[in-house]
């Protein structure tokens, strides 16, 4: 009942859109900083090769495979770094804000979180991850007041008009009719 609430209500909808909002312009915003400035990656990956995530009993640590990822991939490519980290924190914040491929943007920006708290950031990693997790669990209510809640209906009619089928959704044929 409560999911459902969450997933359908307009009222549900306003709450997470001022919530992509705010998560949105974070992510936006330290994207455009990275973007604009001369961002380099190297310092922090070899920051996390040295001092990683580690048991603080046994020192053992905790994310070998993720270590063995930064050393041998990531640091190599760390030019690919340098340009995919800054463009996408931007992407993920711009797509939030009009929310556009919302679920998209969300899921990218919790991998992105989760990338982050495996090389040893904490920040406000754990705090986006929270957001992005509830913004990403209302679903389609998510981008009902963006650009989702605009185009989704009728990339639906357009896609029922081509495959022949009739929409009975009221949603252009994605996913549960939204209450209107």
């Amino acid at each position: 009942m409560v999911m459902k609430f969450f997933k359908e209500n307009v009222w549900a909808a306003v709450a997470i859109t001022l919530l992509r909002l705010y998560v949105g312009w974070e992510w936006m915003h330290h994207g455009w900083e990275k973007l604009t400035s001369d961002f380099d990656a190297a310092a922090f990956l070899k920051g996390a090769i040295a001092k990683p995530v580690a048991d603080r009993a046994t020192q053992e640590v905790l994310f070998p495979n993720y270590t063995y990822f930064i050393q041998h991939f990531a640091l190599p490519n760390v030019k690919l770094i340098n340009f995919m980290i800054p463009l996408g924190e931007f992407l993920i914040g711009v797509g939030l804000i009009v929310g556009g491929l919302t679920l998209t943007a969300a899921f990218f920006g919790m991998m992105l979180n989760f990338l982050f708290l495996f090389a040893g950031t904490v920040s406000v990693n754990p705090w986006l991850l929270v957001l992005g997790v509830i913004i990403f669990t209302a679903g389609a209510n998510a981008g009902r007041f963006g650009l989702d809640g605009y185009v989704f209906p009728h990339l639906g009619k357009v896609w029922a008009k081509l495959t022949h089928r009739k929409d009975k959704t009221g949603n252009g044929g994605i996913g549960k009719a939204l209450p209107h």
